[in-house]
């Protein structure tokens, strides 16, 4: 264990200030985009576009462009090609299983035939808070700032839309531009969320406050509100106990997020009414 001496001294490294302000600007915007995902009933999303980052990455190797940069392009772009499908029987679910096969293969195949190094790839998907660069910073702050704002301006639209598809078009909410708007920005966040925790474990950025969230807000507005809340006790004081301990601190962010979901789901729902 790190003494109180050895810890702030680690808390004075810059690589740990960048991973600190990263994680706090991540609790901001993505705890939002799990709501978002519960809304949409779109949990295989974050497979997908793990996926679908592999593949960027990919192609990003094979042409000497930054391999982060094409995993959140086409993150982005995918997910925008999937709005036309939310209109389907099948909902997004379906697709979503389609887009993770057809991207791995995509990936698989341009590696092989680039002859690029698939392990360093992969490599890329597992995540490093502590080689969080200022770009990385640069990204989740914008996120940050983009889907707050976009919950402020459009609550209502957006509540309507998570709530029933069918009703909103009806109550004139443009139904398709904010379903593109919201799967563009959900893609995005998720690859951005990659370099901090790893593909394997964004949940603990996106989903687990949200679904803590969930259990104890009574409407989408305190949902939010208590996902960023979560968010943000989750990732310092996981973050707190990894520098502490000497331990990865992705899956301690994970097991910490994963407790206090669990905690949440245990507390009466009139204990926090």
């Amino acid at each position: 264990m790190t003494s109180w001496t050895e810890f702030w001294q680690l808390l004075e490294l810059p690589a740990v200030q960048w991973a600190g302000l990263a994680l706090v600007l991540g609790a901001v915007g993505l705890p939002i985009v799990g709501v978002i995902i519960i809304g949409l009933d779109i949990m295989p999303v974050r497979f997908a576009m793990m996926h679908v980052a592999l593949l960027g990455i990919a192609i990003g190797l094979l042409v000497g462009i930054d391999p982060l940069l094409c995993a959140i392009v086409a993150c982005g772009l995918s997910g925008a090609a999937l709005t036309p499908l939310a209109r389907t029987p099948s909902g997004l679910s379906g697709a979503m299983g389609l887009l993770m096969s057809l991207a791995i293969a995509a990936a698989l195949l341009v590696l092989s035939i680039s002859g690029v190094n698939a392990a360093g790839a992969f490599e890329l998907l597992w995540g490093s808070i502590l080689a969080t660069r200022p770009g990385d910073v640069l990204l989740l702050g914008v996120l940050a700032v983009v889907i707050p704002g976009l919950f402020f301006l459009r609550r209502k639209q957006m509540a309507l839309l998570l709530h029933d598809r069918e009703l909103a078009a009806c109550s004139g909410v443009r139904v398709e531009r904010l379903t593109l708007i919201l799967l563009v920005l959900v893609a995005v966040a998720v690859a951005g969320a990659i370099r901090l925790t790893g593909a394997l474990l964004v949940d603990a950025l996106t989903l687990l406050p949200a679904l803590a969230a969930r259990r104890l807000a009574h409407s989408l507005r305190a949902m939010v509100g208590w996902a960023v809340g979560i968010g943000v006790t989750v990732n310092l004081a996981g973050f707190a106990l990894a520098l502490m301990f000497d331990l990865p601190p992705g899956p301690v962010l994970v097991l910490v997020a994963g407790v206090v979901a669990i905690a949440a789901h245990v507390v009466p729902r009139h204990a926090v009414a």
